[in-house]
């Protein structure tokens, strides 16, 4: 076992760069020399076949070797036997909807959160990470039986967090909008806004943003903050904070 230890990114790809390739120095930072494989978990995406490709070709890129799970007999043994798990972007229902088919809500929560692997999250795969999808962009084209997620953080995340265009004329609602719609129903936690290029490294008790572009965090009742890669994050890890409604 060991504590907890999460990268959650906010997108794959940033503009001008490949898949993973603006926070792969971040990855193998994270992943270290222990990790030999790791465990993908391609369910956001229709095409899990293509994907793990993709995502194959990144990971043997790093030194790592990369088993998916759908291509497993059995995806719970392969989460008990994992030495790392990623899950990656795609439309966030069908992953947590995938989740629960396959019961690994429970196992992925004992690995990461008792065992002490090491769990990334792109986009969908960060959404997963949270309390809940409540906060996730995505279309809900299919129906889980639950929007409770993973939980290996008490809060929730808005990956691709974008500001509005000040320039444009579009009058439809903004991510900030929805977000404040979000925390008007009662006992909703933190949401973290992650901008394209942003990440948060979890490590035990401790919560960095890292990437390039930033953050903005957003408490129920209080007026969003804007934050700098490198802010110490920590205290939306504790339940019992009193920012936490």
């Amino acid at each position: 076992g060991g504590p907890r230890r999460l990268l959650l990114i906010s997108n794959s790809t940033l503009h001008g760069g490949g898949y993973l390739g603006h926070c792969q120095l971040h990855i193998q930072s994270f992943l270290g020399q222990k990790v030999k494989r790791v465990l993908f978990i391609p369910y956001a995406l229709h095409d899990r076949d293509a994907y793990a490709r993709t995502a194959r070709e990144k990971f043997e890129s790093l030194g790592y070797g990369l088993d998916s799970i759908h291509e497993s007999c059995d995806p719970v043994e392969a989460v008990r036997k994992s030495e790392a798990i990623f899950i990656g972007g795609g439309n966030t229902f069908r992953l947590l909807k995938a989740l629960y088919d396959n019961s690994l809500i429970h196992e992925i929560r004992k690995r990461v959160l008792e065992d002490g692997i090491p769990y990334m999250g792109s986009s969908a795969g960060t959404n997963v990470a949270t309390i809940s999808i409540n906060t996730t962009n995505d279309m809900p084209i299919v129906y889980p039986p639950s929007l409770k997620a993973l939980g290996l953080v008490p809060f929730n995340i808005n990956p691709h967090y974008l500001d509005p265009d000040i320039k444009r004329t579009h009058m439809g609602e903004t991510r900030e909008e929805r977000i404040r719609q979000y925390h008007e129903e009662p006992n909703t936690p933190p949401v973290l806004g992650l901008r394209e290029g942003t990440m948060l490294l979890v490590e035990g008790d401790k919560a960095t943003l890292q990437g390039v572009t930033g953050a903005r965090l957003f408490l129920r009742g209080k007026k969003p903050t804007e934050h700098e890669p490198g802010t110490d994050f920590s205290f939306l890890l504790n339940d019992s904070n009193p920012l936490n409604p």
